[in-house]
């Protein structure tokens, strides 16, 4: 028969092992990669076009977080996203003029977004006509 004191060390053990396995990855829901996905998504929107009309596609695609649903489980599924305006020093733009990252839960979740979303959808839909050229790389952290 265990004593308190052991009972206590033992259940305190079974926590910090469960904890430590959900923090790297071991536990989580089923179905549902424990590596995220990035989609980064490069513009080099055309000459001349008013700085507000620029302004204004960012943050529609910004806006993305928000208003992409997923279609069986409800809610958001856009884990982050974030972007700007280039400026970095290097002149290796190409071109390009802004960079956008977008994070997800899993290659499904990714692949919804890409091809199905209504709303990623209307967003494309409402850019065609802004930009000149757009580069997309998606990657898993640590695949290489």
């Amino acid at each position: 028969m265990w004593t308190k004191p052991r009972a206590t060390a033992v259940l305190l053990l079974l926590i910090l092992t469960g904890a430590l396995f959900s923090a790297i990855g071991l536990f989580g829901p089923p179905g549902i990669s424990k590596m995220t996905i990035t989609h980064t998504v490069l513009f080099q929107f055309k000459a001349g076009l008013p700085v507000e009309d620029v302004k204004a596609a960012c943050a529609r695609f910004l806006q993305l977080a928000d208003t992409c649903a997923h279609p069986t489980r409800g809610g958001t599924y856009i884990i982050s996203l974030k972007g700007g305006k280039d400026h970095s020093p290097e002149g290796l733009q190409n071109g390009i003029t802004h960079g956008f990252v977008v994070e997800f839960a899993s290659v499904e979740d990714r692949d919804y977004y890409v091809a199905k979303d209504p709303a990623h959808m209307a967003f494309v839909k409402s850019i065609e006509d802004l930009v000149e050229k757009a580069i997309v790389v998606d990657f898993t952290d640590g695949e290489y």
